[in-house]
């Protein structure tokens, strides 16, 4: 039995309750130019994240509750990754830097006016294909999309690589301990902050947030992460 099979299988067993409400007409028309294969297994991965999450709430997880399995985010009940899966495994995400951006030119760069870092973001249909990939190659036992950030390692707004899969990677959203993407985003602001005002140079927040972001986050920020989502 191949995956599709299998996905197939699990797709008409989670969604039947629904197929009598056009769901698989709303496919058929989004059909034309796509592989029958492609289609099954998108759908496929959104009925099986869809099931895994009812399946949760039927455990007893209510909206807004958080116990020792998980937490509530955005309405989801998102999981909580091992400490260890805070910071990324340096044989696969050692970090890559940004050539256009120097410590002569940032003014011109990452500290202008304006902003700099919507010019040389990377399309989320790259990140995204990269992030199921890096999942799967990091090997986590949580493979559900929307627990993870496909972060750089060094921020754009810090002169990493805006493209390299040595410098993304899938950062678990929360982590025991609370050192997830949502304390590493304010660490990126503070770090950049410090560089714009001539506080440390541009290779020293390189070096720190690629190393040890914990570290650096507990030197320049404090020693307790705050793990909250920003909201802009």
């Amino acid at each position: 039995m191949n995956k599709n099979t299998v996905i197939a299988g699990l797709l008409m067993t989670v969604l039947s309750p629904i197929a009598n409400a056009g769901f698989f007409g709303h496919i058929a028309e989004h059909a034309a130019g796509y592989a029958a294969g492609a289609i099954v297994a998108h759908e496929g991965e959104k009925a099986i994240d869809g099931y895994q999450r009812q399946q949760e709430q039927n455990r007893g997880v209510e909206p807004g509750a958080s116990n020792a399995g998980g937490v509530q985010a955005d309405g989801r009940y998102a999981a909580v990754s091992p400490e260890s899966q805070a910071m990324p495994n340096p044989k696969l995400t050692p970090g890559a830097l940004n050539p256009a951006v120097t410590q002569q030119n940032l003014d011109e760069t990452i500290c202008r006016r304006g902003g700099y870092t919507k010019s040389i973001r990377p399309e989320e249909a790259y990140t995204e294909k990269l992030k199921r990939e890096q999942i799967r190659e990091y090997g986590y036992s949580d493979t559900r999309m929307y627990d993870y950030e496909e972060d750089h390692l060094i921020s754009l707004e810090l002169g990493g690589s805006p493209d390299s899969p040595k410098n993304l990677w899938p950062e678990p959203h929360h982590v025991m301990g609370g050192w997830g993407s949502y304390a590493k985003d304010k660490l990126e602001n503070r770090l950049h902050a410090l560089v714009c005002h001539g506080e440390i140079s541009l290779a020293q927040a390189q070096h720190e947030i690629a190393t040890d972001w914990i570290s650096s986050y507990k030197a320049h920020i404090g020693a307790e992460p705050n793990d909250e989502r920003s909201h802009h």
